[in-house]
């Protein structure tokens, strides 16, 4: 069912406002990646709305049109918890660390972190008697990260929470937001209230998917209605700038299929890499709209490959599970439709999610050890980004004859 009176569309980019939106890819009509209906709900419609990909000629951003109410995507049956991901921990860890040697954060010092989830990062600033605070609006992630020692409000962060903020005393030394830039349908504000928190002498840290990865690795599944945004370098310099803010390092992480993490401060001082970057994006084309044209075409290709290896499979009498309930999976097994024709079950650590099913497709979530125990034959692997931290979980059922499917950028079988 549509639910219209939960979204708008946008006329107008959502960093510099022009209204000559160029169009790159449809999805179709989709519902929402992180909401999985209980079981006893199999039956009952979901809101499904609008999931179109369009480009910006003027500050090269590449955003989605529909944005859906943020109370409706956060609310406080949100299923992701951070912590479920043992690789995610150890790259946040050695964020922290760096950063407290890299900035000499002390007792002293405040830390903030922007979508600041169970607490998963900022834990590792309280074990270093770092002051921290995390702001998230979901109040069951904050309780989460208030249990282990983690300060947190349940808020969405904007100029408003950041003004406020200011005022009650908070000024932040190193402000955290990964994976939250893309979210939040207010872009300006957001980053107009990172220059509202941070010092004058502080230094923001932000990480998001790289758009560039995005596109060279067909990795069309990141798209969902949570992610608005999808940054180049050169479009995430525009949008920092018209807030009095500079990037100055950066660097290529291998996390989530290829992001990026910038380190923003007051005062322009471009390093080697940032001044690269963006000198291999305009040389590449990433500023213009004929790098995206074939994107289309090439996930198309895709649905077709993958669609077709899955139904010879079935007709060869083969079972078929999938792994990870994760949110880029409910826009590949919708877009491709992927259902239970096709899947016995989704297999997932994460508890909050097992007893639920996949959004769309209705596909029963369980517990990962259930893939041991029914032992299908093959395992369609959903969070693909994190291939070499579940394919090694899950040793003993290869080593049993079991095979995994890698859908992206072409389907696989290992």
């Amino acid at each position: 069912m549509a639910a219209a009176n939960h979204a708008s569309t946008a006329r107008a980019c959502r960093s510099c406002g022009c209204t000559d939106l160029k169009p790159v890819l449809d999805l179709g009509t989709t519902p929402l990646a992180d909401r999985m209906p209980a079981a006893a709900h199999i039956d009952r419609d979901e809101p499904r709305f609008p999931l179109e990909v369009v480009f910006c000629p003027e500050c090269s951003l590449l955003q989605i049109l529909e944005t859906v109410d943020p109370a409706l995507l956060f609310d406080d049956d949100y299923p992701y918890f951070s912590s479920f991901s043992q690789y995610l921990l150890e790259h946040s860890r050695k964020n922290v660390l760096e950063l407290i040697e890299r900035r000499k954060l002390g007792a002293g010092s405040l830390v903030v972190e922007l979508a600041s989830n169970d607490g998963y990062l900022l834990k590792n600033y309280v074990e270093h008697g770092i002051p921290v605070l995390g702001i998230d609006p979901v109040k069951a992630l904050c309780e989460a990260a208030e249990k282990i020692g983690v300060r947190s409000r349940a808020e969405f962060f904007g100029l408003e929470v950041a003004r406020q903020l200011a005022a009650e005393g908070f000024r932040a030394d190193v402000i955290h937001g990964n994976n939250v830039l893309a979210h939040v349908a207010d872009t300006n504000g957001f980053v107009a209230g990172i220059a509202a928190l941070l010092k004058d002498d502080g230094m923001a840290v932000i990480e998001f998917p790289y758009v560039r990865d995005l596109i060279d690795h067909c990795e069309f599944d990141t798209i969902y209605h949570e992610h608005l945004c999808y940054f180049s370098v050169t479009a995430v310099d525009k949008l920092l700038r018209r807030h009095g803010l500079f990037l100055n390092d950066i660097r290529r992480l291998p996390i989530h299929g290829g992001s990026l993490r910038l380190f923003i401060e007051k005062f322009e001082a471009p390093n080697a890499a940032v001044r690269s970057l963006l000198a291999e994006e305009r040389s590449l084309g990433l500023d213009r709209l004929d790098y995206y044209r074939e994107f289309s075409a090439r996930v198309a290709d895709l649905k077709v490959k993958l669609l077709a290896l899955l139904r010879g499979l079935k007709a060869e009498g083969k079972t078929i599970a999938a792994y990870g309930a994760a949110a880029k999976g409910s826009t590949l097994i919708n877009y491709v439709g992927i259902g239970r024709d096709l899947l016995d079950f989704v297999a997932d650590k994460n508890v909050h999610k097992q007893g639920r099913l996949m959004p769309g497709q209705k596909v029963p979530i369980v517990a990962a050890e259930q893939i041991a125990a029914r032992r299908p034959d093959y395992v369609l692997l959903l969070p693909w980004n994190l291939e070499t931290e579940i394919l090694a979980q899950e040793q003993a059922y290869r080593d049993a004859g079991g095979k995994f499917i890698i859908p992206v950028p072409t389907p696989r079988v290992v």
